[in-house]
């Protein structure tokens, strides 16, 4: 079918109300059982409400003024003309009164043409020529009318049931329904005039309801608070409500069953379905509804309980039933196993403007004031409906200077009506929970995730569930990996600290405002501080670093403090009464203090000590006093030498870091640091010189340890003039009779052998790290050939080695231990000419930037790797090799690879390249003999965002986006300034997506800006169709310190929608 038709004057009715959707027009002998009957019931079942004469009039009503009453609420009119309908005088009445019904309402018009020509109809021939002699008889007055509407209902495009589907009628049905379903258009214009955005928040939700699919399905609608879920959910029940057998709309869950109890609510949704009461008083739902098709919305709900009660599971309910459920807990609805989270979107700029000055008309204010101050209230509401309505139903009667006025008391105090509903969320938490919450609303909003739970985590919040409880509860986000969340619900955790004391800082529980900070500082010295538990003082500039750097200390009068960030000087060094046992975190930076604290100092909960940019320190504090210290960060303190050797004590250190300490030469032994798992060193040559030996020690023997550390005293006691040999678990260095404590050292012989650094010097040099390392950093340390290979040796456990910036040519990897590496970062070693022998368990390398880099020699069992970035110069040329490589391994069947190249353009892609933005690719039906498929782009995008989309392909004019050249033109990349990026997906790795059970028949590959773009399927490599589960844990670990290239964005039947960023 072409198209249907509705008059040119249709666009005024756009605002037409319609009762039903379709009006079925048909001639009951020829169709009513056959045809039109299975027509009705597939229209039925795709929830498009339609009537039929014999199904849809009740009792007793007579026939004529109700079928003329359904014909004009009827958005589309669907003729099914058959060989007797011209027969029949009531179908021509029909026919006539729906052509008019298009001219005057814009009612659509569809005719089917079944087992007739339309021809015969449009020239009353055959069958309706007979009928037509007949009415001359009975019915003249009529027949001219009949006569012009079968002249005009002929001459639109149809559909003719024996020429769709190669006559299958089942096949033919579901295509017109399909056409039906999409030419029904909501109508929206007098819903967009009173609920503004309402009408694209509709269709979302809509697709997702699938009202047409049958089953049973429950959608959750989820979001902040006073974000306009019940809106949007009261919106939609309007809509579809007359599609179901009963409906039933319970209001404000949360409130009423606290007020009245759960039996009442079951009571209302019995009644309102219409269900008498039996068995003494008690009805049970799930007995009530199981053969119904039922619309329940369940708003507010704030306990798993409540939805036990009233919607325990899907078989209580009859077959296409919808179960609507709004709530600010997403953990109740993944609890409850619904079938779709819906997350509701807050106004756009515009949306927000116009609901705005819906509430706060201009009247006769002047418009450019007026429109400042509006913008000014709708950027601070942030698109939340409920603000931008309490805010305008305030100021729509207030004056330009009391509009003013309210903005900046806004600034100091909100709202309590907005911050009353959205407390609702933050009253529901558990305390440790709400503790979690003002913490992070207070000092990190913006901050990274990772660093920030590591803070959180020192505190003792268990941010782990804890930020889970809050992302769930609509409190916070994360988004690119940093904390966020609305503006109206941090300044909601603000006005909550602030309490009843808005302006005496030093009763608040948390201190983040310099103001208030330089506020307690000026206080007298005597002055209870008892309240505060934690505090941050940061500058904008230096100049107000400078201007404030002499502030009277605060800390000796902060009993309770247990977290401090503090720029400038503190103390110094900080004060020798240091009262703070509660203490857990402590973070200083842009300091001139010489050291922290004197001597021994006992602060048995502390966790974290930061210490950035302390250019004067010439000490790092006695470790000995601190054995719950889990993580010690230190950098860019340029006069510090030497480490306290107290921190070998730190049995529960978890996290060690030094950077850019550049005069650092000594490190103490780590002989107790046994739970050590992520160790860095960034930009600290001194610390990895090769110990000098003087020129005339002449045949130096090699060093072959044992299994005891004894022959390194002795070998110390020999070499009278060696500068030093120190062992990294140990920190023995050249003190005779001194043993090693390695337990089983197990080196390769060669480890301990002289390197000739010029004609009159010789070095040596020993390192060994804490074997259950997991991380180790040891990028930008000037590591050059001869100290690489004594840098790295047995470390069983380690996943992560960060090498980058360095300055050796040759990496071979057969001389380490490193059975369980999965990620190697080499990153601008520009002097890199050679990586070999990779571990048989590496997944990802980086070597960015390698501008010598000539080749990547893989083993024959690098079977999980999936991951290798060559970004920027190199001179790698087996590109080819690389994927064969990666594609003969585990991650074809369950997962993704990745690889980034310069220059190159893979093999199976010469020739097959297409300019443009999008590029699609049909899926065969085979598609069990393929495993995944490839994609390849070539483009002078820096950082490009490709999304890949899979989806079914409805028709043929369906497109994503567009194809510059069709697949005969293939074109020839220009390489000047270009980048590579090979992608693959695994069918497999989808295994949990809609794809399993979807009927996908296309995918399309798209970027924002025009380049080379090609997509191939690769076949599987032993047929057979049953795709077998890899363990993919050996491809990934979720806790390495990297973001995976394949992100999917979007799940759904419609489509998967997949974000590659290579």
């Amino acid at each position: 079918m072409a198209s249907s038709s509705s008059p040119p004057s249709a666009l005024v009715f756009s605002s037409q109300s319609w009762k039903y959707d379709v009006f079925l027009s048909f001639r009951g002998e020829d169709t009513r059982n056959t045809f039109v009957g299975h027509l009705y019931s597939a229209l039925e079942q795709e929830g498009i409400y339609t009537y039929k004469d014999d199904e849809t009039l009740p009792r007793g009503e007579t026939i004529c003024p109700s079928l003329m009453k359904a014909i004009e609420e009827s958005q589309i009119a669907v003729i099914v003309f058959s060989k007797n309908y011209g027969d029949s005088s009531w179908c021509l009445d029909e026919l006539a009164h729906i052509m008019k019904c298009r001219d005057t309402k814009g009612q659509v018009v569809m005719p089917i043409f079944y087992d007739v020509d339309p021809s015969e109809v449009r020239k009353q021939k055959r069958k309706y020529g007979e009928a037509f002699a007949k009415h001359e008889l009975e019915k003249k007055t009529k027949v001219e009318s009949w006569r012009k509407a079968l002249v005009d209902a002929s001459n639109i495009s149809g559909w003719e049931p024996q020429h769709i589907a190669n006559g299958h009628e089942a096949k033919g049905i579901k295509q017109i329904v399909l056409e039906i379903s999409q030419s029904l258009q909501p109508v929206t214009s007098s819903l967009d005039e009173n609920l503004i955005g309402m009408a694209a928040r509709l269709q979302g939700l809509k697709l997702e309801l699938e009202i047409g699919s049958g089953g049973v399905r429950m959608v959750g609608i989820w979001g902040v608070g006073g974000g306009g879920k019940t809106t949007l959910a009261y919106s939609i029940y309007d809509e579809i409500c007359s599609k179901f057998d009963g409906c039933c709309f319970v209001e404000n869950i949360r409130e009423e069953s606290g007020r009245y109890g759960l039996g009442k609510l079951k009571e209302k949704v019995l009644s309102e379905m219409e269900v008498n009461r039996v068995r003494g008083g008690r009805c049970l739902i799930n007995n009530r509804f199981r053969h119904r098709k039922v619309l329940i919305v369940l708003d507010d709900v704030d306990n798993l309980d409540q939805l036990k009660a009233l919607a325990g599971s899907h078989d209580w309910f009859g077959e296409g039933s919808r179960i609507i459920i709004t709530t600010r807990d997403k953990h109740l609805l993944t609890a409850h196993k619904v079938n779709v989270i819906h997350n509701i979107s807050l106004l756009s700029g515009d949306e927000a403007i116009k609901l705005f000055c819906k509430h706060a008309p201009r009247d006769n204010r002047p418009v450019v004031d007026y429109e400042h101050l509006s913008r000014k209230v709708v950027s601070y509401a942030g698109g939340l409906p409920l603000a931008l309505t309490v805010l305008g139903s305030f100021l729509c009667d207030k004056d330009i200077n009391e509009w003013k006025s309210t903005l900046v008391r806004l600034k100091e105090i909100p709202d309590t009506d907005i911050v009353g509903k959205l407390k609702i969320s933050f009253d529901g938490l558990k305390p440790i929970e709400k503790e979690l919450f003002l913490d992070i609303a207070c000092f990190f909003r913006g901050y990274p995730e990772d660093g920030a739970m590591k803070s959180l985590d020192a505190c003792g919040f268990h941010p782990v569930i804890g930020v889970k409880v809050l992302i769930q509860k609509a409190l916070i986000t994360i988004s690119n990996e940093r904390f966020d969340m609305h503006d109206l619900v941090q300044e909601m955790g603000h006005y909550i600290v602030r309490g009843e004391n808005p302006n005496n800082p030093e009763k608040h529980s948390r201190v983040w405002k310099r103001e208030d900070v330089w506020k307690i500082c000026s206080m007298d010295a005597t002055t209870e501080l008892d309240m505060i538990e934690a505090i941050r003082l940061e500058f904008g500039t230096k100049g107000q670093l400078q201007r404030y750097k002499h502030l009277p200390p605060i800390v000796a009068n902060t009993k309770n403090l247990r977290w401090i960030e503090w720029e400038g000087d503190l103390a110094s060094p900080l004060l020798s009464n240091f009262p703070q046992r509660t203490l857990r975190h402590l973070v200083l930076y842009n300091s001139l203090q010489k050291q922290l604290w004197e001597g021994y100092k006992l602060l048995p909960n502390l966790k974290t000590i930061e210490l950035w940019d302390l250019d004067n320190l010439i000490m790092t504090p006695d470790f000995e006093g601190l054995p719950n210290l889990e993580t010690f960060k230190l950098a860019g303190c340029s006069y510090l030498e030497e480490i306290h050797q107290s921190m070998g004590c730190l049995e529960r250190l978890v996290f060690l870091s030094v950077g850019s300490c550049w005069r650092l030469k000594m490190f103490p032994p780590i002989t107790r640091v046994k739970k050590l798992e992520t160790l860095t060193f960034f930009d600290c040559p001194e610390l990895f010189k090769v110990s000098e030996i003087q020129p005339n020690m002449e045949n130096l023997p090699l060093l072959h340890l044992d299994d005891s550390g004894n022959e390194v005293a002795s070998y110390i006691e020999s070499c009278p003039n060696l500068f030093f040999v120190i062992c990294w678990r140990c920190g023995c260095s050249n003190l005779p009779g001194v043993e090693c404590c390695v337990e089983e050292p197990s080196l390769p012989h060669n480890n301990m052998k002289p390197c000739l650094r010029d004609n009159n010097m010789k070095h040596i040099g020993l390192r060994f790290f804490p074997k259950d390392l997991r991380n180790l950093n040891l990028s930008y340390c000037n590591l050059g050939d001869e100290e690489i290979s004594s840098a790295v040796c047995e470390l069983p456990n380690l996943q992560e080695l960060n090498l980058s910036e360095n300055s050796f040519s040759h990496l071979n990897f057969s001389l380490f231990q490193l059975p369980r590496l999965k990620l190697l970062n080499v990153s601008y070693c520009k002097g890199l000419v050679e990586l070999s022998k990779l571990p048989s368990s590496i997944a990802v390398v980086i070597a960015d930037g390698c501008t010598s880099l000539e080749s990547i020699i893989l083993i024959s069992d690098c079977k999980w790797l999936w991951h290798v970035s060559l970004k920027g110069e190199n001179k790698v040329c087996d590109g080819d090799l690389l994927l064969d490589s990666m594609l003969q391994g585990n991650a074809i069947e369950d997962h993704f690879i990745n690889i980034s190249l310069q220059h190159q353009i893979p093999k199976v892609f010469v020739g097959r390249l297409f300019r443009g933005t999008t590029l699609t690719l049909h899926l065969p039906d085979d598609l069990y003999n393929f495993c995944g498929f490839l994609v390849c782009l070539v483009t002078k995008i820096k950082g490009p965002d490709i999304n890949i989309i899979m989806k079914q392909e409805v028709d043929e004019d369906s497109v994503f986006g567009r194809i510059m050249h069709e697949p005969n033109e293939a074109t020839e990349p220009e390489y000047e300034g270009t980048k590579t990026y090979v992608g693959y997906v695994s069918f497999g790795s989808l295994r949990h997506t809609a794809f399993s059970n979807s009927s996908y028949n296309m995918i399309s590959v798209s970027t924002y800006r025009e380049s080379y773009v090609g997509a191939e399927l690769v076949p599987r490599k032993s047929k057979g169709g049953e795709m077998q589960a890899t363990d993919t844990s050996e491809i990934w670990d979720d806790e390495l310190d990297y973001r995976p290239p394949f992100t999917i964005k979007y799940d759904s039947k419609s489509f998967i929608d997949i974000l590659w960023r290579p």
